[in-house]
């Protein structure tokens, strides 16, 4: 039985072209080890190994139901598998999940639009089409984006394979402007405050255009308190010991 540094000797020695005695000489074995290594091919058998715990018919249920719902978390899809009468354990359901190609990805945020929104997207793209290099240098675009330091903060993830990335099923649907059509949250809030504060007349139709009363009436009730806190004088108690200041 060849060691494997006898094994590294042969193949180095062969390789440089030395005769069988030689090799046998320096490896310290007979011509017979030294040429049975050189000219034969060993390959380990073919093993069964262990049987799956789950078969074709509970892999085609389990892929069924990741379809129905990329959302879904893996504790999830264990507990509708084992409801669908697949006996496996959640690391098992993990793993053929991870054979079927798909990955736990963080999904790309789509903004729902009503019908207006996208008319007036369309016809912004449509008016900027031909613009040059020269009118584009002049835009200064910005974005927002999250960065999180601590793991599962990024909202629920999604399984898709390579290349779903912008399938609509692997979408998060986000309302960017829900109520306020086409108004930011910038303009909303100085709507509200001058209504409350300064045209109280026109108040009740605002509500009636925008929102509910009763979501109104809360948020006025809320921004008269704010007033009433910043017009009061706080008194804090001095500690015993505090340094003077200057």
């Amino acid at each position: 039985m060849l060691t494997v540094v006898q094994k590294t000797i042969i193949d180095t020695l062969h390789k440089e072209g030395k005769p069988q005695t030689f090799i046998a000489k320096e490896a310290g074995c007979s011509q017979n080890a030294v040429s049975k290594h050189v000219n034969r091919k060993l390959s380990g058998r073919k093993k069964c190994g262990r049987k799956r715990c789950t078969t074709n018919r509970e892999n085609r249920s389990l892929m069924r139901i990741v379809k129905q719902n990329r959302f879904k978390n893996l504790s999830e899809l264990h507990k509708e598998c084992t409801e669908a009468g697949v006996k496996a354990s959640r690391a098992t359901t993990h793993r053929r999940v991870k054979e079927f190609g798909y990955s736990c990805r963080i999904p790309l945020v789509k903004p729902l639009l009503n019908h207006r929104q996208r008319q007036r997207r369309l016809t912004w793209a449509k008016e900027k089409k031909n613009w040059t290099v020269a009118q584009w240098s002049k835009v200064l675009f910005s974005d927002e984006s999250k960065f999180c330091i601590s793991f599962g903060n990024q909202g629920p993830r999604v399984w898709r394979k390579g290349g779903e990335a912008h399938s609509p099923s692997c979408f998060k649907s986000r309302v960017k402007f829900p109520v306020c059509d086409d108004l930011g949250c910038n303009v909303i809030c100085h709507v509200l405050v001058h209504c409350v504060f300064f045209k109280p007349t026109s108040l009740h139709r605002f509500t009636k255009k925008f929102w509910s009363t009763s979501c109104f009436l809360l948020l006025t009730s809320f921004l008269k308190m704010l007033i009433s806190f910043s017009s009061r004088i706080w008194h804090l108690p001095t500690l015993p010991k505090a340094p003077k200041v200057g």
